[in-house]
């Protein structure tokens, strides 16, 4: 997925100086960070490194944190809670690391300033991260605080939901250009829809949200959070003539929540919902437009045999209606996405959780378009 989230960080335009598995490295300052939280569509969190260090043990990990400058970083009056990530062999839970780290900046606050703030596990404050592996251990201020998976419109999550952070990239990594078809049967909450519309007018996750961690450090100013919350005020744009984004599901109780996510996200009008099964759904005579299933996975035998005759289906479905699209099925289950027929074109992986998933693609060719009832 790093692949990308690097193009939404050069989209921007910022450039990386590293790309790895899990993540993005550039340099910038707290400005940069902010813009970065208000803007990044595939993003989970924003970490500005404080310091990285050598610790083979927690005693060590505390020696060191002890010698940062907490006092100028939290306010003394405010809020803080500690995420870790952590591989080290004296450790066995990540909890007893957070717990160092927090005592840590508790104790240097204590000896710097006779009190110390609030700690606890809601992320809604100050957010510190620990990174460490083996030896070598990395401080964060994590900026964001709450995942930026979660792009703040999506009230009612309905059935086992794509993440909109991976709604979004699954997007990027396809063909669509914005000012096409885009049609999702078996839409659900509505998520890849919502997502497309907010693509399609330029809508960014920041319009949603109105916390963050960069809130609650010491020297932040609302002048600069404001400043890039209007610039992308700014960049929100009508949608393109003849743009057709259209969300079907055959559960009323589906539609209806898709509507509600749409109406918060302020893209509800430019979404066509259909109440039907999938093989009902209208399929506008375009080319270079583009099909999106995210069908279920199949947890149990059970679910998995029924399940292969749906797969056989929305291969039939792509291939005798969607011709001259793109088509594609986001699944955790390469079983099942033999039944499909087709030969995709690219398997692009993806993980939600712990699933290895895939994107198929695959390419619809032209020809004459058979007609609905």
């Amino acid at each position: 997925m790093s692949v990308w989230l690097q193009k939404d960080v050069e989209d921007l335009p910022y450039k990386p100086g590293r790309v790895f598995k899990t993540g993005v490295e550039l340099k910038g300052t707290m400005q940069d960070c902010i813009r970065l939280n208000l803007n990044l569509r595939c993003a989970s969190q924003v970490l500005f490194s404080i310091k990285q260090f050598n610790a083979n043990n927690a005693d060590e990990l505390y020696r060191q944190l002890m010698q940062l400058p907490w006092e100028d970083i939290i306010p003394a009056d405010g809020y803080f809670s500690v995420s870790s990530n952590v591989s080290n062999e004296t450790i066995s839970n990540n909890l007893f690391a957070n717990v160092k780290v927090k005592d840590a900046i508790a104790d240097r606050f204590r000896e710097k300033k006779g009190l110390r703030p609030n700690s606890g596990a809601a992320l809604n404050g100050a957010v510190i991260h620990l990174y460490w592996k083996e030896n070598v251990a990395e401080i964060f201020l994590d900026t964001s605080g709450e995942t930026l998976s979660k792009h703040g419109y999506r009230k009612i999550p309905g059935k086992a939901p794509m993440l909109e952070s991976l709604a979004a990239a699954t997007i990027l990594a396809g063909n669509w250009k914005g000012n096409a078809a885009f049609v999702n049967p078996m839409c659900g909450s509505g998520t890849l829809a919502i997502e497309a519309a907010l693509m399609a007018t330029n809508r960014r996750p920041g319009l949603y949200r109105d916390n963050y961690s960069f809130m609650h450090v010491t020297g932040y100013l609302h002048s600069m959070y404001k400043k890039e919350l209007e610039a992308i005020e700014a960049k929100v744009k009508e949608a393109p003539a003849g743009l057709q984004i259209i969300a079907s599901d055959i559960s009323e109780d589906a539609i209806h929540v898709s509507k509600v996510n749409a109406g918060i996200a302020g893209v509800e009008d430019l979404i066509q919902f259909e109440c039907c099964d999938f093989e009902k759904t209208t399929v506008p005579a375009q080319e270079a437009a583009v099909v999106y299933f995210n069908p279920e996975y199949g947890d149990r035998l059970g679910d998995e045999t029924a399940l292969q005759q749906t797969y056989k289906r929305m291969g039939d479905f792509m291939k005798q209606q969607c011709k001259g699209y793109f088509g594609y099925i986001f699944t955790g289950n390469l079983e099942l996405a033999k039944k499909i027929g087709l030969k995709p074109k690219r398997r692009i992986e993806f993980f939600t959780g712990k699933i290895d998933c895939r994107l198929l693609e695959y390419e619809l060719y032209a020809g004459s378009r058979e007609n609905k009832n």
